[in-house]
């Protein structure tokens, strides 16, 4: 059988040879110290010293006792009085699928204005051959641009000329350069996929924008050029060395329904090759509408919940599990019985699910067949999650508390248009999403971005908003009561996402016997102006004890990838 012009046997002899053991530890003992260690363990106890041994942290203390632990041949890397954190873990990020093209690509993330987003364009357009593509595929906002307007066509035309660029807003609408139309064969409406449409101002004169709805514009960027499997894994290197540039050493992929089976195969070779700096955990979403529980029973026959290794496992289904549930907020009977069967053929199976749902007013289509569910089979150990609902009330979380399903939260409301903020009551806004109550009530709660389309992958751009509750335009949404605190933020940004992936023995806290994945900041995350976060990065980012990241004083420790030092 084929799936999306993949053939299952072969995905399943990529995904057989990842679990190998990890080859990523270092063979010394390092000793950090003159710091203020956050370790997030049970008494919430700040350290000035890590001994990291074998890939694991060995002892946690001051830096004269740790000294008289040291091993000969140790190294003792002198913190400064740096902030060290557990690793950061995005539990909800489309790692794989950006990491595609991320050597060829142009991010927007982090640019303050249109003129710097446009010389970023131009930057590329010099190193770029004439006539290949240049693309900018999300994760940007108008909002984020002192001339809070969006690009024209004849910007972007005069920044790289000669080029067909290309860039995505979101889900909502993509700009063309004029050779971009021509490349693609695109002159009229007909040409777009179903229900595009070639904006016109007022004069009739076409804009160079095309609009549509999602599957609109996912089908208008599946026409531009696939990158071959060397790009691929080159682009994957990359943008995880981006993400350890901001702390982050693990990830949870929820597969997405614009994600095939072959796409996995840059981040399956990496993980056979060792060549990977982050953990990856990461799900497969249904590859074809009308047949997803015959196709997860092929695909999940030789390869069971767990699979892998420590650096990169499969962690169950998602985020479409059933195309009929899939952004549907009117689901019928047929479709609520479908994902109901998938459902519990995965409850049976024990593995993990995570479920996108956007909207608390339509979730309880998605509650009610999970309560149907468990009422059949146990589901509340398998760690089940629902991705995004950003608006939920504390009644839908009582519910999810109840099955044992966590919630994977992500700061989309920080990118929120005031428009979109406006069809809310203040009431609602001002518990919009809410963080504390989830977290009184012991709902498990991981942290994320839904990067990299949708939103920036920067955690603490994430971090920030969690703690103040203003969106990139500057207007509040959450009051006081639903802010956490700092180190709470932080526990859902490590051991809340360990949670999703039964990982939070190892991961989430500086403690003796846990994974050695940390992160040395540029700043105190516990003590500095809170509308300051956003704009913290990492210095020192380690995994496994393996220096994958280094900046400023440590940028001689970084240990590139011997196999491949070029990524």
């Amino acid at each position: 059988m084929r799936l999306n012009g993949f053939s299952v046997a072969s995905l399943v002899v990529w995904l057989s040879v990842v679990a190998l053991g990890s080859a990523h530890a270092q063979d010394r003992d390092l000793l950090l110290s003159q710091g203020r260690i956050v370790t997030l363990d049970a008494h919430s106890t700040v350290a000035e010293a890590v001994i990291i041994r074998d890939g694991h942290i060995a002892a946690i203390g001051s830096s004269a006792t740790l000294r008289t632990q040291m091993r000969p041949g140790t190294q003792e890397i002198d913190l400064g009085g740096r902030t060290v954190i557990p690793g950061l873990i995005d539990s909800h990020i489309h790692a794989i699928r950006a990491g595609l093209t991320y050597s060829t690509q142009v991010s927007w993330i982090g640019a303050t204005s249109l003129r710097e987003a446009l010389e970023r364009i131009g930057t590329a357009a010099k190193t770029t051959p004439p006539g290949d593509w240049i693309v900018v595929p999300g994760g940007w906002s108008i909002q984020q641009f002192s001339e809070a307007r969006r690009p024209t066509q004849g910007e972007i035309a005069q920044a790289a000329p000669g080029h067909p660029v290309y860039i995505q807003m979101s889900y909502v609408s993509t700009l063309l350069a004029p050779l971009g139309f021509q490349k693609l064969a695109i002159a009229e409406d007909a040409d777009l996929p179903a229900n595009g449409h070639l904006e016109r101002d007022p004069e009739g004169r076409l804009t160079g924008w095309v609009t549509g709805e999602l599957k609109t514009i996912v089908d208008l960027y599946e026409r531009l050029p696939r990158a071959t499997l060397e790009q691929s894994m080159a682009g994957t290197a990359r943008f995880f060395r981006e993400l350890n540039r901001f702390g982050l050493t693990g990830v949870s992929d929820p597969g997405g329904h614009n994600l095939a089976l072959d796409q996995y195969a840059a981040v399956l070779a990496m993980g056979r090759e060792h060549a990977l700096t982050l953990r990856v955990r990461y799900s497969l979403c249904a590859p074809r509408a009308g047949s997803e529980l015959a196709d997860f029973q092929t695909l999940t026959r030789e390869h069971p919940m767990g699979s892998g290794d420590d650096w990169l496992r499969f962690n169950g289904l998602g985020e479409c599990v059933t195309w009929g549930m899939y952004n549907n907020e009117h689901p019928d009977s047929a479709q609520l019985a479908q994902f109901e069967a998938v459902a519990l053929w995965a409850a049976r199976a024990g593995l993990t699910i995570t479920v996108h749902w956007n909207n608390d007013s339509s979730v309880h289509y998605l509650l009610d067949a999970l309560e149907h569910v468990a009422e059949q089979a146990p589901i509340a150990s398998l760690r089940w999650s629902i991705a995004h609902v950003h608006d939920a009330t504390p009644q839908t979380l009582a519910r999810m508390k109840a099955l044992g399903v966590g919630w994977l939260m992500q700061d989309r409301l920080y990118f929120a248009a005031p428009a979109f903020l406006g069809a809310y009551q203040r009431s609602r806004i001002e518990a919009m999403p809410p963080i504390v109550s989830a977290l009184r009530m012991g709902l498990p709660v991981g942290g994320g971005t839904d990067a990299d389309r949708v939103m920036s992958y920067n955690p603490f751009v994430a971090l920030q908003w969690m703690l103040d509750g203003r969106t990139l335009s500057g207007a509040r949404t959450r009051t006081a009561a639903e802010i956490p605190s700092r180190e709470e933020a932080l526990r859902i940004y490590t051991q809340g996402s360990a949670w999703f992936t039964h990982d939070e023995g190892q991961r989430g806290q500086l403690s003796p016997g846990m994974l050695a994945d940390l992160a040395v900041l540029s700043d105190d995350i516990l003590t500095m102006p809170v509308e300051r976060i956003g704009t913290l990065t990492s210095l020192l980012t380690m995994v496994g004890g393996r220096v994958v990241y280094a900046d400023g004083p440590y940028a001689g420790l970084e240990e590139p990838d011997p196999k491949h030092p070029q990524r």
